[in-house]
């Protein structure tokens, strides 16, 4: 039960950090995270983030 939440949380972390990314370089408009270097910069370390607990809990599994 608990590496399936790791894993959920991770993937949702992820998905967060890929979101600050798009909205970091100006992919997604309409937040006042556009267009700014430290969304690009912190959205890819916050995915690495989630995809490595979401790793360690699938990895826990087994």
């Amino acid at each position: 039960m608990r590496s399936a939440v790791l894993v959920i949380g991770g993937i949702v972390v992820a998905l967060f950090g890929l979101l600050f990314t798009l909205q970091g370089f100006g992919a997604v408009q309409g937040s006042p995270m556009s267009n700014t270097t430290t969304w690009s910069v912190l959205g890819p370390v916050i995915a690495l983030i989630g995809l490595a607990v979401a790793f360690y809990g699938w990895r826990s599994s087994r």
